[in-house]
């Protein structure tokens, strides 16, 4: 029972804050607006973390790299925790530390896709109910790059747009693929 306890905990206000950790990343890396409550909402739950790393890592290339350094090290945290927890015998110390690094820049990366999935899927509705919602330039900023492309390749289909739903398919096709397999080999080290 105390291990559901924990790992629920883990759960419930680790992983949370690495996403939020991921998403000012990815805002910033964007150029999105943040004088917004959404953009005010990110900055006030990590600036606490995030201003005092920011003195010892650089941004590097204009990139909020001590953002995105917070969320890899939380990342690891929180997988060293989680298979702690559940399987109680670490095995030995450099499978540990390889696979951890792994399976934690795997979950950014999923975290990150699925980050971009929600902000679709959100723009798509709200481009139906509210265009001028004001988190429409933030999911436009964080959509463009990846639906342009498509938008030029694929011609919409009676006057609708396809391309969001294409960039759907082929985020989770990258996230069954490539990752899954990517993660498989890196749980084997653990």
């Amino acid at each position: 029972m105390m291990q559901q306890v924990a790992l629920f905990l883990l759960d419930m206000i680790l992983q949370p804050f690495i996403v939020i950790l991921l998403l000012r990343f990815h805002l910033q890396w964007l150029r999105a607006p943040m004088r917004n409550a959404v953009g005010e909402f990110i900055m006030a739950i990590t600036n606490f973390v995030v201003l005092r790393t920011r003195r010892y890592v650089p941004s590097f290339r204009g990139y909020d790299s001590s953002t995105l350094l917070l969320a890899f090290v939380l990342e690891m945290i929180y997988m060293y925790l989680y298979e702690f927890i559940w399987l109680y015998s670490p095995p030995g110390i450099i499978n540990l530390v390889l696979g951890l690094l792994i399976i934690s820049a795997l979950k950014l990366i999923t975290m990150s896709i699925y980050i971009l999935i929600i902000a679709v899927i959100i723009q798509a509705v709200l481009s139906w109910l509210n265009p001028h919602t004001p988190l429409a330039p933030i999911l436009n900023v964080m959509t463009w790059p990846f639906i342009r492309p498509l938008r030029q390749r694929i011609p919409p289909v009676g006057n609708i747009d396809l391309s969001a739903l294409v960039l759907i398919i082929i985020c989770q096709l990258i996230i069954m693929v490539p990752v899954a397999l990517l993660d498989k080999l890196a749980r084997n080290l653990l």
